[in-house]
């Protein structure tokens, strides 16, 4: 079988593995629970957190804007300096999109205080 047809197959059938057992193992523990008498209550979220969508959408943002920030200066870096390119994009990429995420569990974890 031609290379191009097995890796988009393993990848897709590893992808669909990880779900399936994720959420049968969930199933499981929680029809566990059940049977045990544990409170219902324990599969929602508290009401003092933020809302998961709030969370994601919150997130998601910062990571795109710390990826063209870090594209960006990235041009910036690569027009006015004489540093290799192919180490350039990356490295900053990755840095500011980190920033991002850090920026993005601050505000989460100030929205979760209030």
């Amino acid at each position: 079988m031609d290379p191009a047809i097995i890796i988009p197959l393993v990848l897709f059938g590893s992808i669909f593995g990880i779900f399936y057992l994720f959420i049968s193992s969930r199933n499981k523990e929680r029809l566990a629970l059940i049977e045990k008498g544990a409170d219902a209550s324990i599969f929602t979220r508290g009401t003092g957190k933020s809302p998961v969508s709030k969370v994601i959408i919150l997130n998601l943002s910062l990571l795109l804007m710390g990826i063209g920030l870090g594209i960006f200066i990235a041009t910036l870096i690569d027009h006015f300096t004489s540093l290799d390119s192919d180490t350039i994009y990356p490295a900053t990429i990755f840095l500011m999109a980190g920033i991002g995420l850090f920026i993005g569990f601050k505000m989460t974890s100030a929205m979760d205080e209030k």
